[in-house]
């Protein structure tokens, strides 16, 4: 595959975009009215966090009164009568009650005071403890319900990406690597859950707490807010400009890492044959260097935030700072009482614990940020191959097949690989492609099943032109063998009846026994429930071969691709699955790329192609005398007893 970006958008770290964010978000519809319980829970949860600093003022305040009160009344006595008079509006005016109060009234207050601190006292922790019960069962509740809400987007977005994928056309995965793509489906959509689950619930609740703080500090007492609200937009800033600058270096540490999990794909795909050539230094050698780059781009974004966070702790402590020296003063001059006091400060905890949090968060918002933008440039991507709007179901065929003037180029430019091709299939014939390398012999047979659409000219299916019906009703009708056989983890069974899932098991032992495929399956001791392996690795190479016929023949289509289906096996093998596959092409229109002329005597029309071109058709005598690249492709296998000259 070519490197290449999703869309056809190529090199450089994507730009700081948030709006494949705001769509991740917009997911969370999805999940219905469970979307605002965790929003709900965390309301709660900060109304019953902001309610302790006021009860832990009446607290202090009942405690202080009450000390105070007992240090009134003991030292009462003590002062002579003659001038407990005059004592009495001093001590109206500091405890800042009523003026015109009398001494009764005085030392009843205090009295009362003194009797009632303990009460005071025992209500204020009761109180504590049921908001800290109340947050910390909200909390759970808002946790649960946000963790619950973000797994259900990741997996409504890992089916949107694989549903996507599934319909993507070839000409996109020949511009996007494998591993490129596995990690979308993947990590990137782990970190769109995680800010989901716990940055944006983070950042409403930093956000509510923050509003709630700053209410109750401006209520309390308005010329200390004013003292800490400026670190507020010194932070805003602050993070802003971390953002813009942080969320490309998490786009590009996305793309490293894409590139480390298609080296390691690759290499375990291949593992056999980096093992065979001794090649694992070298592959490791990549490998590291795949993983240093990564790591570079990791501790670049380390060394950012390892700046931040301490400058915006730096702007807290001069914010704390401020409130200390101004409510200091307050208290001296005895506007503040300690109670008060000591509730501004945990409120201001509050200021400026939002602000820490928002830090932590931003980091998560750019990682999300990044990963949602590569989500949805896949999401948005347009396949080359798409149903026309009024496309109509194929009906079933009888296997006429017409190329028009056809010429097909990869990607929209460069030189056609093919160029003007014209042809008829009749039902039933056998045409056979014949040609060297880049010829164009698998790109025609790669245009009949709609893997790509012709560039020029047209091709008809009993006179239906391929671009007028819709692709799955196409592409049941038509039958693939290919080259290199895929099977997929499972069982035989699973295999064979891999086009029709709800074949009955004799369906599936028909086929198998047209196959050729029958006896070597029943010879394993679990029959068709023999696993097959990853990519069909516990069978011969003949094996796999017999039972990709099998899964064709069980569709019975009427049009059948045959991708050089016998090259890579031994003669033996080779004539029991020639066999298998003229069982199979009866009464079928059938293509068929073959490396051995031998294979291909016999077909009622062969095409022989070069540089894109039919130079020249006909059957296997009339090619013989009227084409001399022909008869030289003949002749070669018949002095050199090998296909070595042509190749698929």
């Amino acid at each position: 595959m070519m490197m290449g970006r999703p869309g056809g958008r190529r090199g450089g770290p994507p730009t700081p975009n948030n709006k494949g964010l705001q769509r991740s978000i917009a997911y969370l519809r999805g999940q219905g009215r469970r979307a605002i319980l965790p929003y709900t829970f965390l309301i709660i949860a900060t109304l019953s966090q902001l309610a302790v600093p006021r009860l832990v003022r009446d607290i202090i305040d009942a405690v202080t009164n009450g000390y105070v009160a007992s240090q009134v009344l003991d030292a009462w006595d003590k002062i002579p009568t003659a001038f407990q008079s005059a004592a009495v509006p001093q001590l109206l005016e500091a405890f800042a009650l009523p003026a015109d109060w009398s001494q009764d009234q005085l030392l009843t207050e205090m009295q009362a005071r003194f009797d009632g601190a303990p009460q005071a006292l025992l209500n204020a922790a009761i109180a504590i403890v049921i908001f800290a019960a109340l947050r910390g069962v909200f909390a759970f509740l808002q946790t649960f319900w946000a963790e619950r809400n973000s797994q259900g987007v990741a997996f409504d977005l890992r089916n949107d990406l694989y549903a996507k994928i599934q319909r993507l056309s070839f000409s996109y995965y020949d511009q996007n690597q494998t591993g490129q793509l596995m990690i979308r489906a993947t990590d990137d959509v782990e970190k769109v859950r995680l800010f989901l689950g716990q940055g944006l619930v983070q950042l409403v609740g930093a956000v509510v707490l923050l509003t709630g703080t700053l209410v109750v500090l401006f209520t309390t007492n308005v010329a200390l807010a004013w003292t800490a609200i400026w670190i507020l937009p010194v932070a805003l800033v602050l993070f802003m400009v971390f953002g813009i600058v942080s969320q490309p270096l998490f786009g590009v540490v996305q793309q490293r890492l894409s590139a480390l999990n298609t080296i390691l794909q690759e290499n375990l795909a291949g593992i056999r044959v980096v093992q065979a050539f001794t090649r694992e230094k070298q592959e490791q050698a990549k490998f590291q260097t795949a993983a240093d780059q990564l790591l570079n781009q990791q501790i670049t974004l380390s060394r950012l935030f390892t700046f931040l966070f301490p400058l915006v702790f730096l702007v807290a402590n001069l914010g704390q700072a401020t409130v200390l020296y101004f409510g200091g003063q307050q208290i001296i001059t005895g506007t503040l009482t300690l109670g008060q006091y000591q509730e501004f400060s945990l409120y201001l905890v509050y200021l400026f614990f939002p602000i820490a949090q928002i830090g932590f968060i931003i980091t998560q918002l750019g990682q999300a940020g990044a990963s949602a933008g590569r989500i949805f440039e896949i999401l948005d991507a347009r396949s080359d191959v798409v149903d026309k709007p009024d496309a109509i179901e194929l009906p079933a065929v009888n296997g006429q097949v017409t190329f028009e003037d056809v010429t097909f180029r990869y990607f929209g430019g460069g030189e056609p690989v093919l160029k003007d091709v014209s042809f008829t299939a009749e039902p039933g014939q056998t045409v056979a492609l014949l040609g060297a390398t880049g010829s164009g012999k698998t790109t025609i047979i790669n245009l009949l099943p709609r893997f790509y659409d012709p560039t020029q000219g047209r091709i008809r299916i009993d006179g239906h032109d391929l671009r007028d019906v819709r692709l799955d009703s196409l592409r049941a009708q038509i039958g693939i063998v290919l080259q290199e056989t895929t099977l997929f983890s499972g069982t035989i069974r699973d295999n064979i009846a891999f086009g029709k899932p709800d074949a009955s098991l004799d369906e599936v032992i028909a086929a198998a026994q047209a196959a050729a495929a029958h006896d070597f399956i029943t010879g394993f001791a679990q029959g068709y429930d023999t696993p097959v392996g990853e990519r069909g690795t516990t069978l011969s190479g003949g094996q796999k071969q017999r039972i990709a016929i099998a899964r064709a023949l069980l569709l019975d289509p009427r049009i059948l691709i045959l991708d050089d289906s016998t090259s890579s096996v031994d003669l033996a093998t080779e004539a029991v699955i020639q066999a298998a596959l003229d069982r199979l092409m009866v009464g079928r229109t059938s293509f068929v790329i073959a490396q051995r002329i031998s294979t291909v005597m016999h077909a009622d029309q062969i095409l022989v192609l070069d540089k894109g071109q039919v130079v020249a058709r006909g059957t296997h005598a009339e090619l013989l005398e009227d084409s001399p690249i022909y008869a030289e492709i003949y002749n070669s296998q018949l002095v050199g007893q090998s296909g070595s000259q042509v190749v698929a």
